[in-house]
């Protein structure tokens, strides 16, 4: 008893020391990574701006400046709080208004910049740590031991910080997801916790507020991410099997409550419904590309990040072995938490691992992939996952002989040390993973950075459109743009010092070529996009300079 009480007493001062150093990892160096081509579009809904009004002012063929975008990227006079949501209902509306309209807000009182911006997600992320608390608690009614180790995971966890230190839904919607999910286990429990008549009335108080809060943070939840819906199905399915598939009082709650919630949700629901059947309608839909991720590398890596994020390639025999120890520890977790615990608890933590994943992943089944993007969507399951470790650790570090209570006491020791380490190579990184089709866009910016005079040219096609964008952040004020549509072509002036074409199709760069009686070489490529260089010498002297260095500043 001593001895679990001094260790209980360490994990509270333990838990202390790594909240102070998530805070420190979310709010130093906020700025300095690539406001990847995601981040950008977040930008321009909050502006109020759409896609295609940006298309007429900057892609025609006019020679811009990185100044030009920041009208597109930050709050203007002309364009209001209504504008933000228009831009969204017209364009996006698969992407819900909550945060973008509290995004606007904050820019509002703390200025337009990447710091500002991003600095609202490490703010909100914040909330996570009381939130998870709360929700163990009423899973397994302790009051230190599994809470306490779920607070220091998620500290440390990489991957909570990489969306803590975006600027998009992904963390507000995460802290709704525990949210909505603790108040609904904590409505639950208390319709079946007071049997005399003595408590029926404070019952009825307490259960009334609590199915109010599921209610109200389930709403919530949906304007935040329309990946809620998948949530409120694995609240559904935990519900109806823990009743015994029964229509009882809790069952009657629940309905109630979630039907409140979809009503509430109906004139957001409307304009997305709207926008498929004009998409089904339309016989001129604008295709979108995709990237996709190979399913069990995918899955793997996934599963590691929760704990630790190098950000290794596929092909690292490092990363394979750590994703493979992830994988058997999670297994592990899961397996003790099913054999230990009651149904109620291991139904509803696998329910939140597995049915909002399924979307995901059975289609992933048929087409072998996983596309890329679709990273954040798995938080449920991130977050199932890392309550079934902490409840592994907080009963193997307790209980049996002291050489298994020192192997668990390691294993957890190790888990925190690479939750810092990640943290650490993050916190100095200039890109990571998650930046997606920009995640390279910091090593072009650097090629053209380095001409005297250099012209970019590109299009609005596929992600160049929120690529562009994501370099207007990285290059030099000297850089210009010249941004094109409809394959449109026209000479270029030859006072500029490198004239660069940034993932323009071969036909296009042929044209372009053939009309400034240039030639192209490559300068850079990556899995995205590649990075041309047109060549225009002035004389003969110059031609045979440029051939010997075709591949300078690569």
């Amino acid at each position: 008893m001593q001895q679990n009480t001094l260790m209980q007493s360490w994990l509270r001062f333990l838990t202390i020391v790594l909240l102070v150093m998530a805070i420190l990892f979310r709010f130093s160096n906020i700025n300095s990574k690539v406001y990847s081509h995601d981040e950008t579009y977040t930008s321009l809904r909050i502006s109020g701006y759409t896609v295609e009004e940006v298309k007429q002012q900057l892609f025609n063929g006019r020679v811009i400046t990185p100044e030009s975008f920041a009208q597109f990227q930050n709050i203007n006079q002309p364009k209001e709080l209504s504008d933000t949501i228009m831009s969204l209902a017209k364009e996006d509306p698969q992407h819900t208004p909550l945060y973008f309209v509290l995004a606007r807000f904050w820019l509002g009182i703390f200025g337009n910049s990447v710091t500002a911006i991003r600095s609202l997600s490490a703010c909100i992320s914040l909330l996570v740590f009381p939130s998870i608390y709360w929700l163990c608690r009423e899973l397994f009614d302790v009051p230190t031991l599994i809470p306490g180790l779920a607070i220091a995971l998620t500290a440390v966890s990489p991957v909570y910080l990489i969306y803590a230190t975006e600027a998009q839904e992904y963390i507000l919607w995460l802290v709704t997801i525990i949210v909505c999910s603790a108040s609904l286990i904590r409505a639950m429990g208390l319709e079946s916790k007071y049997e005399d008549e003595l408590a029926k009335r404070q019952q009825t108080s307490d259960s009334f507020t609590t199915w109010s809060i599921y209610t109200v943070t389930l709403v919530l939840s949906l304007y935040t991410s329309l990946w809620s819906v998948f949530v409120a199905i694995a609240h559904g399915v935990y519900v109806i099997i823990s009743e015994r598939l029964r229509l009882t009082k809790t069952v009657r709650a629940y309905l109630l409550a979630s039907i409140v919630a979809f009503f509430a949700f109906i004139p957001w629901l409307i304009i997305i419904l709207a926008k498929f059947f004009q998409f089904l309608l339309s016989n001129n839909g604008t295709s979108t590309q995709f990237f996709i991720l190979p399913l069990l590398p995918f899955s793997l890596r996934q599963v590691s990040r929760i704990f630790i994020d190098l950000d290794l390639g596929l092909n690292n025999a490092l990363g394979y072995f750590i994703w493979t120890f992830f994988v058997i520890l999670v297994g592990c977790a899961i397996y003790l938490l099913c054999r230990t615990t009651n149904y109620k608890i291991w139904l509803f933590i696998l329910s939140l691992i597995v049915v909002p994943a399924l979307p995901l992943v059975l289609p992933a089944l048929t087409t072998g992939g996983i596309k890329l993007g679709s990273e954040p969507y798995f938080l449920p399951s991130y977050l199932g996952i890392q309550i079934a470790v902490a409840y592994l650790l907080a009963t193997q570090i307790y209980s049996g002989r002291l050489p298994r209570r020192r192997i668990w006491q390691t294993i957890m020791v190790l888990l925190i040390i690479g939750g810092l380490i990640s943290s650490r190579v993050y916190y100095q990184a200039e890109t990571w993973w998650n930046k997606g089709v920009s995640y390279h866009n910091h090593q072009v910016a650097q090629i053209i950075n380095r001409s005297a005079r250099p012209l970019l040219i590109s299009d609005a096609e596929g992600i160049n459109y929120g690529n562009v964008f994501s370099l207007s952040y990285l290059v030099e004020p000297r850089v210009q743009f010249k941004l094109l549509k409809n394959q449109n072509t026209s000479n270029i002036s030859d006072s500029y010092t490198q004239v660069f074409l940034l993932n323009l199709t071969d036909t296009w760069r042929q044209k372009i070529a053939t009309q400034n009686q240039s030639k192209i070489n490559l300068v850079y490529r990556d899995e995205y996009y590649s990075l041309w260089k047109l060549l225009k010498p002035r004389n003969s002297r110059q031609s045979s300079i440029l051939q010997r260095n075709q591949f300078s500043g690569s």
